[in-house]
């Protein structure tokens, strides 16, 4: 059974930084690929950023290209996100998700974080 649980969301002023952290537990191929959404007030779910099992497939947002970094554990099984520079735009609950290698379906996800920016 898969089970991940974020951890580090808070309210934090623009320009500052965050961490979250996604603890994964379950077979490593359905963790394969963990991926950090978040979901904004009446917006959709946005994919920010991904990272798989090999330290490949690492994909970002464009808007959190240079200000977020995704990194992985595979000892501790845990997914971080530094969010550095953060703006009110960042504000969403975020989520984490995995899913096997090869499959489009992200079919896991984590309870969420909400992540607040202050102007």
């Amino acid at each position: 059974q898969v089970r991940l649980v974020e951890s580090g969301g808070g309210l934090v002023q623009a320009g500052g930084s965050l961490r979250l952290s996604c603890a994964a537990s379950g077979p490593t191929s359905s963790t394969w690929v963990i991926g950090w959404f978040r979901q904004a007030a009446g917006k959709e779910r946005d994919l920010v950023a991904t990272a798989s099992w090999t330290g490949g497939l690492t994909y970002y947002l464009d808007s959190v290209k240079g200000r977020f970094t995704i990194s992985r554990d595979n000892a501790k099984n845990t997914v971080d996100l530094q969010m550095n520079s953060l703006k009110p735009e960042d504000t969403a609950v975020y989520y984490c998700s995995s899913r096997p290698p090869g499959s489009g379906d992200w079919a896991y996800w984590g309870q969420g974080t909400q992540v607040t920016v202050s102007s």
